[in-house]
This record gives structure tokens, C-alpha cells and sequence, in this order.
């Protein structure tokens, strides 16, 4: 079984998953004002169907609404992850 683990990292604006200790995939942020837009999320082919990308969007978006941030996705993958979970308690704009 493989351990992921999901961080911020502020630095390249972006939440990075990491397996096993390898960089997995991460999706990107930006503040624009009081709204955080997040633009695009990758998953690295080796990572695929193994649950990264849920993971990466669950720890986002569970992270942004307890800053009490409104959250605007341009990303595809992101709004399809919000689509299935509609009872997730971040703002979307």
C-alpha cells in the first residue's frame, strides 16, 4: 500500500502530493483579491487512477474553506471534483 501526502507549498503557489516520498502530482492556486482561482491540477501518468488527483483536491479545498476563502475553479478537474461533492463546505464563485 502506498502512503500519499498531500502539503501547500506556498513557494511555487501550488499543493503537491507526494508517494512514497515521490512527487505524484499538485495542482495550482492563485489569490486574486479575497478569491483563490485554481487554475490546473496534474497527476503524473505513473499516479494515474490511484486516487492523487482526489487527494490532492479534497486537502485544497478542505484547506482553502477553513481559511473561510471563496474558491474559483478554472480547472476542469477541480470543478468535476466539486460537481461530485456538493456538500464539501467551500465557497464557490
Amino acid at each position: 500500500m502506498s502512503d500519499t501526502t498531500v502539503t501547500k507549498n506556498d513557494q511555487q503557489s501550488r499543493y503537491e502530493a507526494h508517494v512514497d516520498g515521490e512527487l505524484a502530482g499538485f495542482t495550482e492556486f492563485r489569490r486574486e483579491g479575497d478569491v483563490v482561482v485554481m487554475p490546473h491540477t496534474e497527476v503524473f501518468d505513473a499516479f494515474g487512477g490511484k486516487g492523487v488527483g482526489s487527494d490532492l483536491a479534497q486537502f485544497a479545498l478542505d484547506d482553502i474553506a477553513s481559511q473561510d476563502l471563496p474558491v474559483r475553479p478554472d480547472c476542469a478537474f477541480i470543478k468535476g471534483w466539486l460537481d461530485n461533492h456538493p456538500d464539501h463546505p467551500v465557497k464557490v464563485v
